[in-house]
């Protein structure tokens, strides 16, 4: 604890850049405060100041010091926030985030499953990008991502994988085959999710394309499963999905792709550090959810995206 409080004087002083005022706003005297720093200094073995005789500045050590101070910092008081309301039984509600194409049966399934628990949750409809940017900011406590994606600063639950088929008008000449290569989709165009929704499984996906032999004459962008319906439904171009799509509409079918072809892979995420307390719980629910959905399975995290496709077809 005496560190933590080392760590407080430095930051008060530090944004202060002035030890007088510094003192004043801890409420203590100057002379152990500046003790307190030397002390900090000698135990860091780094200069954190800069002391002249009118003025004081962080040295880039202390300007590294001041960052992790303050997210250390943070963190302990998260800490305590969070042992103190697990103690009196006012655990908040776990955030978590979960991507806007996650199947409606499979979202009621993990509500239910949280329920039986007893963990209340709030389920925020998010896209990978946003979720990664709120769980660096502490505003989710954990979200469903899908890889491949930047995971820095996060820790991972099991990855759960489910293959992909391809969506297509009924009466397309490809409708005719009870299953199709990516090379079978040649001279089609592609309805796939925007790219700034979840970038590296927006490169992996069109960079499997590419080295399967299908490369589209056309990259349209729709989120919405209705709006990836009509522009199938148009010609604008086939689309990548689980089989759940075609269900809705009696005018498309759906078909498989060899083993391997294409897949989605998720997990949950939370940040390093400060977990909330029932992460680790809800990351294996959430894989007994999926894989009770019948189509996924266990999976491994794909290599980043080594490219991003975007420069070749434009932005979303």
């Amino acid at each position: 604890m005496d560190q933590l409080r080392q760590l407080r004087y430095f930051v008060a002083v530090a944004e202060e850049l002035h030890f007088g005022r510094a003192a004043e706003r801890l409420g203590i005297a100057q002379p152990p405060l500046s003790q307190r720093i030397r002390r900090l200094e000698t135990d860091l073995g780094a200069r954190l100041f800069d002391r002249g005789s009118r003025r004081v500045e962080l040295t880039e050590a202390g300007q590294i010091l001041l960052a992790e101070s303050r997210d250390l910092l943070a963190r302990w008081e998260r800490t305590k926030t969070l042992v103190g309301k697990a103690h009196r039984g006012e655990m908040d509600a776990v955030r978590i985030g979960v991507p806007p194409e996650l199947a409606g049966r499979v979202l009621a399934a993990l509500l239910t499953a949280f329920e039986a628990r007893d963990v209340r949750v709030d389920l925020q409809e998010l896209t990978t990008a946003e979720q990664v940017r709120l769980l660096a900011d502490r505003q989710l406590d954990a979200g469903l991502l899908q890889h491949p994606v930047d995971v820095v600063g996060l820790e991972l639950g099991p990855v759960v994988e489910t293959p992909l088929g391809v969506v297509l008008p009924r009466d397309s000449p490809l409708a005719a085959r009870s299953a199709l290569e990516l090379a079978d989709l040649a001279g089609h165009g592609l309805v796939i999710f925007p790219r700034a929704a979840a970038p590296g499984l927006y490169d992996a996906t069109l960079r499997r394309c590419w080295e399967q032999g299908f490369r589209p004459a056309s990259v349209q962008h729709a989120r919405n499963p209705e709006f990836v319906l009509g522009m199938v439904l148009s010609g604008r171009g086939v689309a990548f999905d689980q089989g759940m799509v075609a269900r809705k509409e009696p005018r498309v079918v759906w078909r498989p792709l060899p083993e391997g072809a294409l897949s989605h892979r998720l997990s949950l995420a939370w940040p390093v550090g400060v977990a909330h307390p029932l992460v680790g719980e809800l990351a294996e629910l959430v894989v007994t959810v999926l894989q009770g959905d019948g189509a996924s399975r266990p999976g491994t995290v794909a290599d980043p995206p080594q490219r991003p496709w975007n420069v070749v077809y434009g932005s979303p």
